[in-house]
């Protein structure tokens, strides 16, 4: 039999981690509910949570397990001002505490494989109370210079991350159903189709 307050401590504590302000959420609330930050605070990321999210895009799934991508963190500012210049939002990587490139290369659904890896990422950043937003590539060929990638190798998206600068809502004041109901996505019959 488990000690007294072991089930409660248990829900703290999943793989190690405390859970941050936000407590546990489950994995439905967390996709519907998370919306994307552009806009964020100055403060930095702790370490421990920015591993978590590099960890969780390190173990997404990919076709075959070719793992054909790897991730790429900005901090030198010169890049990162060139980075920004290469993306069609170029402000959300300026005011990003953390900034990722996927870097993808080889056979296979790269580009879904990057998907997955990034929203893996996103989701992990959620969980702590840290926003995030990909960003399109402009300039491919300015982004591999700044980035100094092999020219097999393409930028998937980047990713930037860092706490919003304004409140955002706790995924638990709302139900699943509103937060399905808030997003601005076409309607379910529109987009599902059964034969």
């Amino acid at each position: 039999m488990a000690a007294p307050g072991a089930a409660s401590r248990a829900a703290r504590w999943r793989g190690g981690v405390a859970r941050r302000s936000l407590g546990h959420v489950d994995a439905y609330l967390a996709v519907v509910s998370k919306r994307e930050v552009r806009q964020y605070a100055p403060r930095a990321i702790e370490p421990s949570a920015e591993r978590r999210i590099l960890e969780a895009g390190r173990v997404a799934g990919s076709s075959k397990n070719r793992q054909a991508r790897r991730f790429v963190v900005v901090r030198d500012e010169g890049v990162r001002e060139e980075v920004a210049s290469c993306v069609y939002e170029g402000d959300h990587v300026r005011g990003a505490a953390l900034v990722v490139a996927i870097v993808v290369g080889g056979r296979g659904p790269t580009a879904f494989d990057a998907g997955r890896a990034a929203q893996n990422m996103m989701l992990a950043a959620s969980n702590d109370g840290i926003g995030s937003c990909p960003n399109g590539v402009a300039e491919a060929d300015r982004l591999r210079e700044a980035l100094e990638h092999a020219e097999a190798e393409s930028v998937a998206t980047v990713l930037t991350f860092g706490y919003p600068a304004r409140p955002r809502r706790d995924p638990q004041s709302l139900a699943p159903e509103e937060w399905v109901r808030r997003a601005d996505r076409r309607p379910y019959e529109e987009m599902v189709k059964e034969i």
